[in-house]
């Protein structure tokens, strides 16, 4: 991440794999800001909880940067 404010574009859309975003289409897309953040709470609880994605865990700071960006109030 980046030293200035998170955004979805720079920051936090290229986390999402795409087999990621292939992997989760029946409840959201992870590749729209909108679905992204309308369910960041949820996606946040499931990344904290090392059970997203479903193969292994995001690293603490990938983690740190989703969260840095709920935090920044979600800029795009």
């Amino acid at each position: 991440m980046s030293q200035q404010q998170p955004s979805f574009e720079r920051d936090i859309r290229p986390l999402f794999r795409p087999k990621d975003v292939e992997a989760m289409s029946k409840a959201f897309d992870l590749s729209a800001y909108q679905d992204v953040r309308d369910n960041a709470d949820r996606i946040y609880q499931a990344l904290a909880n090392g059970v997203m994605p479903c193969d292994g865990a995001w690293t603490s700071e990938q983690t740190g940067a989703f969260h840095a960006w709920m935090e920044a109030g979600y800029p795009r």
